[in-house]
Order: C-alpha cells, then structure tokens, then sequence
C-alpha cells in the first residue's frame, strides 16, 4: 500500500464547522523518556520537533457533547501561542495548517485519529467574491 504515516489533510476536512481552544498549550511529556519525577518533553517520531497539545471543541453542532472535544498535538521548536481571544465569545477561534492524521484503534477497540498540526492561527476572514456574496 502506497499510503503509510501520517495522511494530510486541509483544516476545513477536519473541522468545516471550525473550532475553538478550550485548553492550554501544554507540553507533551515523554512517557518511556520521563522517569523518577524527570520530565522529558516529547518529540515527534518523523521530524524530531517537539510536541505541544491543546485542547479544541469541533463547531461541529450534529456532534455528542463527548465527541466535542479533541487533543490537537502541534509540532513546535517553541511552546505555540494561542490567537487573542475575541470579545463577546466564551471561546477563542482558531485555524490550523500543515495537519496530518493518524489513524488507530484506541482501548475500547474503536478507531480513533490523532491529529496533528505545524501551525496554529486566528480564523482567516473569508473574502467577498465579485457578486458581493461571501466566497465559499
């Protein structure tokens, strides 16, 4: 099969409603690495970057509450800052680039994704087309 690792994919496949940060930037720890109280941030198996994670709610209105919520894991030589939070919402918006995922069984034996992301950036503003009407 010629598609193995981490399948790319566009942030509107993942997340076409949007989502919103509803966590911290934190670092990934190293489980085999970290011992005797020794933190040892993670790093990603393909590029060696370190690997920071946030938490994000999917806009998605059809999804189960348990389903809302997801780790997105961002490869990062620094700890990523989160766009400025916007007025009025409870939740700040955000947009990611360069995003992979990777499929898996989890422990209930169900397939899962762990998702992963070079950037990470307020929403883009959508550009009026010629006929006035917001462009797709």
């Amino acid at each position: 099969m010629a598609l193995q690792g981490p399948i790319p994919v566009t942030f509107a496949m993942v997340f076409p409603h949007g989502c919103y940060i509803v966590g911290e930037v934190e670092p990934v720890k190293d489980f085999d690495a970290s011992s005797n109280g020794r933190f040892v941030q993670a790093r990603d198996k393909q590029t060696a970057e370190l690997v920071w994670q946030v938490a994000v709610m999917d806009g998605d209105p059809t999804l189960k509450p348990a389903q809302k919520t997801v780790a997105v894991k961002i490869l990062a030589p620094v700890q990523p800052v989160p766009p400025q939070p916007m007025p009025g919402l409870p939740f700040t918006p955000v947009e990611f680039d360069g995003m992979s995922i990777t499929p898996y069984v989890n422990a209930a034996g169900r397939l899962a994704y762990s998702i992963k992301v070079r950037e990470m950036h307020a929403p883009r503003q959508s550009t009026p087309n010629k006929a006035g009407k917001d462009a797709a």
